[in-house]
């Protein structure tokens, strides 16, 4: 006896990508940008999932326009949001020479080098990949 097909209920796949500065005021930009396209498709601000994915952009967007930074040259913000599924935030930079190393920490007493803790604290994953034909992009993805 064969089982019948399990109907699944389709899943709007949702996408954004914008193009920031890489100055500071173009990474709290992409965040802003972040959390208000995350509530245009359903995540309430103030939410567990917009606080978290509101800090991962941060963190990454801080990042690429820190250490990332080739003036005149933007980064980018890309999300993908598949509701019930997951949220995959991107964060596009033009220097992919300068790659961030999961396995740092930190000492006590250095002032900086904690926030890729705090993603790979709060993302479900994380990874740097090869951006072609120039730089890298930081993604981080939640399992929701």
């Amino acid at each position: 006896m064969t089982t019948p097909l399990a109907r699944k209920r389709p899943v709007t796949v949702r996408m954004f990508a914008q193009r920031f500065s890489s100055t500071p005021r173009g990474a709290r930009l992409a965040r802003r940008l972040a959390l208000h396209e995350l509530h245009q498709w359903g995540v309430a601000y103030d939410s567990e999932l917009s606080d978290t994915a509101g800090l991962l952009v941060a963190e990454l967007a801080a990042n690429a326009v820190t250490h990332g930074r080739v003036p005149g040259r933007e980064c980018e913000l890309g999300l993908l949001y598949a509701p019930g599924l997951h949220l995959r935030i991107d964060v596009t930079d033009a220097r992919g020479e300068r790659r961030p190393d999961p396995a740092a920490s930190p000492g006590p007493l250095d002032e900086g080098g904690r926030g890729l803790l705090l993603v790979g604290a709060l993302a479900t994953r994380w990874e740097v990949l090869d951006r072609v034909p120039v730089g890298k992009t930081v993604r981080a993805e939640l399992d929701l």
